[in-house]
């Protein structure tokens, strides 16, 4: 992630309209690190921080508990699962059905991600299909089709990166 304010990377203290309690430094090393890798161990992670491997642990499970890591994650390479085809869906909806919209894209187990916007569309949707025609019908049959949606416009992506820093 990165902090427009600081040009660092990671969770940064300070951020005008934060209602969270700010990180302190070696919470968002910690942070950066488990990025990263989430793999590594307590160890490995208290090295690279420098502080003790207790300490480490302890910040870990405070950090879950107050929701601030809410997992760990295996990235995978999606053309190699199957998955050959992605692209973005902007969806015009009836404002008072957000909610139920929302709530049946997360049901569609090719919806990677929703998210609720300003501007032409009100909901933008990235999902994964094996390829064209499983797009199509996956925008016909699951999503166009869905109470409250009025308009579908997909995007089909070429090429998609993680940038360095994560």
């Amino acid at each position: 992630m990165n902090d427009q304010t600081s040009g660092q990377h990671g969770p940064r203290r300070g951020r005008a309209g934060r209602t969270a309690p700010a990180l302190d430094d070696i919470d968002a090393r910690i942070v950066d690190e488990l990025v990263r890798d989430g793999r590594m161990s307590i160890r490995t992670l208290a090295e690279r921080v420098n502080i003790s491997r207790s300490n480490a642990h302890s910040r870990v499970d405070r950090l879950l508990d107050s929701g601030v890591i809410t997992g760990f994650h295996a990235r995978v390479e999606p053309t190699r699962a199957g998955l050959g085809t992605a692209a973005l869906i902007g969806l015009s909806i009836e404002q008072d059905s957000w909610r139920e919209v929302t709530r049946r894209l997360a049901e569609v187990d090719s919806v990677e991600h929703v998210a609720l916007v300003a501007g032409e569309f009100d909901i933008v949707v990235r999902v994964r299909a094996e390829d064209n025609m499983s797009l199509r019908n996956l925008v016909f049959d699951h999503i166009q089709s869905l109470p409250g949606v009025r308009t579908c416009h997909t995007w089909l992506i070429f090429h998609e990166f993680e940038p360095e820093h994560r």
